[in-house]
């Protein structure tokens, strides 16, 4: 091999091997800051990993709010209108945060099913929906129209 193409190859070898190994380095950093959105009906079909750190958003069920005694604790159920989520919480909720609304939740499911928010995001005006779950309502109630901004 002529000497000038033995040193083109080893820089260019070089180089795919420091931007994968950035590229490595960079993902297992995130690894614990990413977090995938996940429907009410994937979660009940079991797509979702139990225990790991994952949104899941949909409408506030209308009736299913309520609050514990004397605690900040709050539970109330999410609906993709196919499935329907418990979530409990415990904190203060966003301002914007009202049943038959939208709502988006961080946190993780437990062994029985729950969903344990670290993290309550309510809308934030009357024409906001994340696009997943609008793709979602939209496929499964055709009698509701839905708008994003």
């Amino acid at each position: 091999m002529h000497p000038v193409r033995k040193k083109r190859l080893i820089f260019v070898l070089s180089f795919v091997f420091v931007v994968s190994a950035a590229t490595g380095l960079l993902f297992y950093a995130l690894k614990d800051e990413l977090n995938l959105f996940y429907t009410p009906t994937q979660i009940a079909n079991k797509e979702a990993p139990p225990g790991q750190k994952i949104r899941a958003g949909g409408m506030v069920v209308e009736g299913s709010f309520r609050r514990l005694d004397d605690s900040l604790q709050v539970i109330f159920e999410v609906t993709d209108y196919e499935s329907t989520l418990t979530v409990t919480y415990q904190g203060i909720l966003p301002n914007l945060f009202a049943e038959k609304e939208g709502v988006v939740v961080t946190g993780r499911l437990n062994d029985e099913g729950l969903f344990v928010a670290d993290e309550v995001m309510a809308k934030h005006d009357e024409n906001y929906m994340p696009p997943e779950l609008q793709d979602t309502l939209k496929s499964s109630d055709s009698s509701v129209t839905y708008k994003n901004k």
